[in-house]
């Protein structure tokens, strides 16, 4: 295959396209990346749509294209923790702890949410812990978190400790910082 200019993307090879898909970049972003590294590699253009470098004046010039079609989007992961339920500090970070793992997992199970993690990790892995007035609150964000596509993962605990079975005890989202933001953005920092 010859290699494109950025603005043809109609032979993009489609099993290279469905990679970058399943990474979770999106349709118009991947047959970009793959016209400006060439459309050999589905690795070249995942570590161009995913380099923090191509907000850069000089890679503009470089490619001479707007390159601002692949943004460098900033997520975070947030904890928002049950207070109604009068956990100690130690069972607090134990349940953020799982919180953490199992949103984790969720995400690395689904490979279009493996995109999400990446871009999530090279900037810098942001966590931020809340405060929850109660289970109802943990629900509703739960809810509105999943109107927005936004990946969760709401821990129950087992009750063999201080609380009893079932508790909803921390709520996890994660996404880009402005979405998540119009779930959390009023709660206050736990501290």
């Amino acid at each position: 295959m010859e290699s494109q200019s950025p603005d043809s993307d109609a032979s993009v090879d489609e099993s290279l396209f469905a990679l970058l898909l399943d990474l979770g970049i999106p349709e118009a972003a991947a047959r970009r990346a793959l016209a400006l590294t060439g459309g050999h590699s589905a690795e070249a253009a995942a570590q161009l749509y995913f380099s923090s470098g191509l907000d850069s004046q000089d890679e503009d010039e470089a490619q001479g294209s707007d390159v601002n079609l692949l943004p460098s989007r900033h997520h975070k992961m947030v904890f928002v923790v049950n207070m109604e339920l009068s956990m100690g500090t130690g069972k607090i970070a134990a349940q953020v702890g799982h919180a953490a793992i199992g949103l984790f997992q969720l995400l690395h199970e689904k490979p279009s949410q493996r995109g999400m993690i990446n871009q999530w990790d090279e900037h810098g892995a942001k966590k931020v812990v809340l405060q929850g007035a109660n289970t109802d609150q943990l629900l509703e964000l739960h809810a509105l978190a999943l109107s927005l596509e936004l990946p969760t993962y709401l821990v129950q605990d087992a009750g063999r400790t201080q609380v009893p079975a079932g508790s909803q005890t921390v709520l996890a989202i994660i996404g880009e910082e402005e979405l998540v933001n119009q779930v959390t953005g009023q709660l206050k920092l736990l501290n």
